[in-house]
């Protein structure tokens, strides 16, 4: 297990990761309609203590940086907001669940559409076999912007260990770094992001909302 796992942003330059994080390479699945089901693993990648990954999209050797980004100028200001999870989130309140959802996280991974879609779901949870889809719906957004809870208040997360994931879309595309089990990301101005079971930063270079991904690469 990753122990002090760590992302630090570097101004204008790639993510430093330390801590011995797993990084592995997943795409998605799709079911008999074509609507997205399941994270496959396809690769795992050697095990670093410590390595650098591309943030500005233009690195020939994938995942990782290779300086691309001094030769291109990247500009990679964060933007993103320091407003926690749970500020401002809407929230969809059924009879077994309830869902909290923060649209701008979204990265358009899609898994929320499939039955008729996961605030539907949540909606009618006492339907037979709403309830479970919703959870699995929920536990594959890879930002976290939709989380659901139990009529306790309790969070249903997936009990991930710190790891990071490079992601492919449907049509082989490349999607965003998720961030899995609460790793730390520390700002290039030394402050730390509100520490979260599900993240993913921008690797294409064009998120508005750096370090975040906004579904930009797509």
């Amino acid at each position: 297990m990753a122990k002090n796992a760590k992302i630090k942003v570097n101004k204008d330059g790639p993510y430093l990761v330390t801590g011995d994080v797993p990084l592995l390479r997943m795409i998605i699945e799709t079911d008999n309609y074509g609507d997205p089901y399941v994270w496959r693993e396809v690769q795992r990648y050697p095990l670093r203590e410590r390595y650098a990954l591309c943030r500005c999209g233009k690195s020939q050797n994938m995942p990782y940086c290779d300086g691309a980004h001094a030769m291109q100028r990247f500009k990679g200001t964060e933007t993103a907001s320091r407003e926690r999870y749970l500020d401002n989130v809407k929230e969809y309140l059924g009879p077994e669940l309830e869902l909290t959802d923060k649209p701008e996280l979204c990265v358009g991974a899609g898994f929320c559409d499939r039955y008729a879609g996961i605030w539907n779901l949540t909606v009618h949870s006492d339907r037979p076999g709403f309830k479970e889809i919703a959870i699995e719906e929920a536990a594959n957004c890879p930002s976290g912007r939709l989380v659901v809870w139990d009529k306790q208040g309790n969070r249903i997360e997936p009990a991930y260990e710190p790891s990071i994931v490079v992601t492919e879309d449907v049509d082989g595309s490349p999607g965003p770094l998720w961030i899995r089990g609460e790793v730390e990301i520390e700002s290039s101005d030394g402050s730390i992001y509100e520490k979260r079971n599900r993240v993913t930063l921008c690797k294409c270079g064009k998120s508005l909302n750096k370090p975040l991904c906004d579904g930009s690469h797509l």
